[in-house]
């Protein structure tokens, strides 16, 4: 890869992240936030500055990518795009700490909803919307809407999103990539458009539903509210969340086949039912344990305490992180319930963290092979999903990014707890950030504990973000022994056969 590779698509993506404050600029015009609106205009002349030149000069070099090149070309774009995103923050003076400013743009971008914020509410409007549009923008992906314009630029985007998206596989709903990116950005803009006019019909004032139905589609987790969205106790603000955050934890090119009348699609998908059916375990179980421990926490009637358990446990399990309870004073199989939730995640292709259904529906049947094997050792036994066999390879490879998942879970409490936080803990906001969740078990928000952290923790867990978001491989691959042989021309790898 040489350096004109990497510059030209990584400064047209920061130019459009450039453009998009524009609409928070507006706001801030809008509501009379004139500090904002300088900090926004210094923001989006300077990248542009510096992005536009660049865009120009290499116009006519044709980039090529290879599998190296879109790892390494996904994750730096990722870092600075968190880095451009940190510095609204920064230079208005809203947060003091530049540590604070990258972790709350990378928790953003992340989707990750961890917030270093303690009092939102009063932040300005127009950088309380910003800080919801890099959840949106974050949710479907900016590499991918990025891809998305790549034919203005004669690239080629499918590395790049399949080091981007999120499952053991990238599967393309229409032959051209570019096609594929932009009918998910419209279904993705859809939703998020209907959820904004169903939370105003509900009595919520048009601002704080755009931010949280960026929020919800983007299983992001930032609220315009200290309380979040316990702030409204309305029944059918809380059911449309739940219907939304259920639907982004789908799989997005479902809703495609959906719209072209392939229903069976939805209905004999594997995830998808399995995805379906822990939902309705995990929120029995937990209403099974408030009504056993005659818990009042859990809702003053079955329709509440319904709506309490799923809330919560779909919000988990999509790594959503919103909250309308304090789940802390749950009964313990509640609250263990939601425990076993953060390992999950959500669908393979949604705008969810965590490791995925597909991953845990691959590693269970590998193991009933496995015990199938003992009692019929010259069997051939395949793991099938979707009515197909599918690879060998697709079982060493989840099982794989589990054992790194788990290792850096490990690795993370490890390191939160150096800073003196208790054990538990500090596994709890691991669990949090490398599944990009943004809401602890027993704690309804993190922003105090946060806060007080070191800024060596901090810097650690924004990187961790950013690998959980990228699905690990993405980010371990760039640092691997193998690529660094690659960039510098040195093939020094064991792997590697010379020609001839």
């Amino acid at each position: 890869m040489n350096l004109g590779t990497l510059l030209r698509p990584l400064m047209f993506l920061l130019g459009l992240i450039a453009l998009t404050m524009l609409i928070p600029l507006l706001l801030g015009l809008a509501y009379g936030e004139g500090v904002m609106v300088k900090t926004f205009l210094v923001c989006m002349g300077t990248t542009l500055i510096i992005a536009l030149p660049v865009i120009f000069v290499t116009r006519k070099q044709k980039i090529t990518l290879s599998a190296g090149d879109g790892l390494v070309l996904v994750f730096v774009a990722w870092v600075f795009t968190c880095l451009v995103g940190a510095v609204p923050y920064y230079i208005s003076g809203y947060i003091l700490r530049f540590s604070d400013a990258v972790f709350e743009s990378v928790s953003g971008f992340t989707t990750t909803g961890a917030s270093v914020i303690i009092d939102v509410e009063a932040l300005p409007r127009s950088l309380l919307f910003w800080r919801a549009m890099t959840h949106w923008l974050g949710g479907m992906g900016i590499v991918v809407l990025t891809v998305a314009l790549f034919p203005l630029l004669g690239i080629e985007g499918f590395l790049l999103v399949k080091a981007e998206t999120s499952g053991p596989e990238s599967n393309k709903i229409l032959p051209k990539i570019t096609s594929t990116a932009k009918i998910l950005w419209l279904i993705y803009t859809l939703l998020t458009v209907l959820q904004s006019l169903l939370l105003c019909l509900g009595g919520m004032n048009w601002f704080d539903a755009v931010i949280h139905a960026f929020s919800t589609v983007a299983t992001g987790g930032f609220s315009s509210r200290n309380g979040g969205l316990a702030t409204y106790p309305s029944p059918w603000i809380h059911w449309v969340c739940i219907i939304f955050m259920i639907l982004a934890g789908f799989n997005f090119t479902l809703f495609y086949r959906l719209l072209q009348g392939k229903y069976r699609d939805m209905l004999s998908n594997t995830e998808a039912k399995v995805y379906g059916g822990i939902i309705l375990v995990s929120t029995g179980l937990i209403i099974l344990s408030m009504f056993s421990s005659d818990n009042s926490l859990g809702g003053s009637s079955f329709e509440q305490s319904l709506r309490y358990a799923l809330f919560q446990g779909v919000s988990i399990v999509t790594s959503t992180g919103l909250s309308i309870t304090d789940h802390s004073r749950w009964p313990p199989l509640a609250q263990g319930v939601l425990f076993c939730l953060m390992f999950i995640g959500a669908c393979s292709g949604s705008t969810s963290g965590g490791i995925k259904v597909i991953r845990h529906v691959v590693l269970f049947k590998q193991m009933v092979n496995e015990l199938r094997r003992l009692i019929y050792p010259q069997g051939v036994f395949l793991i099938t999903f979707n009515h197909k066999a599918g690879p060998h390879e697709v079982a060493h490879g989840v099982a794989g990014f589990v054992f790194c998942y788990m290792v850096l879970v490990l690795l993370t409490t490890l390191w939160v707890s150096s800073s003196g936080m208790d054990l538990f803990p500090a596994l709890n906001m691991s669990l949090m950030i490398l599944g990009n969740i943004g809401l602890s078990i027993g704690d309804e928000s993190g922003a105090t504990s946060l806060y007080g952290l070191p800024a060596y923790i901090k810097w650690f867990l924004s990187f961790m973000m950013i690998t959980g978001r990228l699905e690990l491989w993405t980010v371990l691959g760039c640092f691997s022994r193998d690529y660094r042989h690659d960039w510098t021309g040195r093939r020094g790898s064991r792997f590697y056969k010379p020609s001839g």
